[in-house]
Order: structure tokens, then sequence, then C-alpha cells
């Protein structure tokens, strides 16, 4: 179907309101729309589509029937950002046997390694800017290193400019968090500085628009985590059980 609306003298409301659907999906489709975020309310999508207000409910309720929308408490629309619950069984998998932690890592630096070679070639300007003013935040005293970690990973993602990647990471999103969470808790405070380091690299690096270098450097954050991981292993529940949360060093 072409960009353009359908006319609405002979054409239903039911094909109209499949022309926004498209229109939508073709916006999470490039990235425009993210996993998690709010879509515009009726009224304004209806004014960006030319369209009534009747055609965009039906659009939102057919992709909420879909799977692709969901409803957000308070009233509004998002766009699904997990995986119904993978994400939760993820992070008890994760919790409970050390080799499941090692095998995320592990699973991390392809994809990571991967978002930041793509990051280093295709991230705009103001994406790249994004990633860099959240490592100087890394750098003040004071803040949340953790949600500023996680900010980070995110900020790589979107500068990839891959739809597939960002959806594929909103599946996991809780997890990493939690794991990042639990490597800026004390068990990780002697390692601060050396993660610090680390992300500044990786920024510099996308930066000056080096793929094979920011992958790398990815790659050798992300392998140091699993390093340490291991280190602090045992027999037994791995580091992510205590009370300190569950992250892995972002």
């Amino acid at each position: 179907m072409s960009d353009d609306c359908p006319a609405t003298g002979s054409d239903s409301t039911q094909r109209i309101s499949d022309w926004v659907a498209e229109r939508i999906l073709d916006r999470i489709g490039k990235g425009d729309l993210e996993p998690g975020q709010r879509l515009p309310g009726e009224r304004q999508l209806a004014e960006q589509l030319n369209v009534s207000r009747v055609s965009v409910r039906a659009a939102l309720q057919k992709l909420k029937t879909q799977g692709f929308l969901t409803a957000v408490q308070g009233g509004g629309t998002r766009v699904v950002s997990s995986a119904g619950g993978m994400d939760g069984a993820l992070t008890e998998m994760v919790r409970v046997q050390l080799g499941n932690l090692y095998d995320l890592v592990e699973i991390r630096i392809q994809l990571e390694t991967w978002a930041a070679r793509r990051a280093a070639e295709r991230g705009s300007e103001e994406q790249i800017a994004a990633i860099g003013h959240i490592v100087a935040t890394m750098s003040k005293p004071g803040g949340n290193r953790s949600a500023d970690d996680m900010d980070f990973h995110l900020a790589i993602g979107r500068a990839a400019s891959s739809p597939v990647y960002l959806h594929l990471l909103s599946t996991i999103r809780e997890t990493l968090g939690q794991m990042v969470e639990f490597h800026h808790s004390p068990a990780f405070a002697v390692d601060e500085e050396r993660m610090y380091r680390h992300h500044v690299a990786i920024h510099a690096a996308i930066a000056a628009h080096r793929p094979d270098d920011a992958a790398e450097a990815m790659r050798e954050h992300l392998a140091w985590v699993l390093r340490r991981y291991q280190e602090m292993g045992s027999d037994g529940p791995t580091p992510l059980s205590g009370g300190t949360g569950t992250g892995t060093p972002g």
C-alpha cells in the first residue's frame, strides 16, 4: 500500500485503519518507535496521519491484538518491550547457575561487539554525542552509576541503527539491568575505575568511527566481565543471588 493515506470517500474505515496500522509498524521497524516507548495520543496520531481518531483507535486495537503494542496503565499505548515471562525466567536461570551466567556474558560479547561496530559505522553525530554525555556523567561523583551504565549500552544499541537489535535487547533488558546493578554494588566497587576506563575507550572508538577498535574495546570489556565472574565463582549460586541485585558490569 502507498505511503499516502487512502481516500476516505469510497474506502472503508477498516481499510484506513489498516493503513494506519502499517504506518505505525513502519515506524517500529525503522526504530523511530523503540521497545517500551509510549506512542503519541490518539488525537496527535490522527493529526499526524490526517485520519480520524476512529481509524487510529481501530489500528491501535489491531496492533495490540497482534502483540506489537500494549496498553499503559492510566491510559495510552506503548511498543511491547519484552517477551512476556522470558526475561524473568532468564533472570532466574542466571541467578541459580554459574554456567548460565557465563553463557549469557558470552552471548553478550557476540551481540554487543556487533552493536559497537555498527554504532561506529552508522551512528549519527547526535547519537554518538548522547553516548559521550553518559560517559561524562559517569565521571561525576554522587551519580547513579548503574543507571548510567545501562543507559550507555542502550545508547550504543540506538546508535547501531538496528530495530532488530533493539528488540532483541529488550527481551533481556530486565536481566541486563539487574546484572549492571550488581556490577556497581560493593562486591565490584574496587573495579569502578577500570569499568569507567572501558566505557571511555568504547565511546572514543565509536566517536572516531573506528569499527574494528569499537568492537575490540567492547569485547575486551565484556571478556573482563566474564573473567571477573569466574574469579568470584563457586559451586553454589551465582554472585547475583545475594541481596545486591543482579547484573553484569555494563
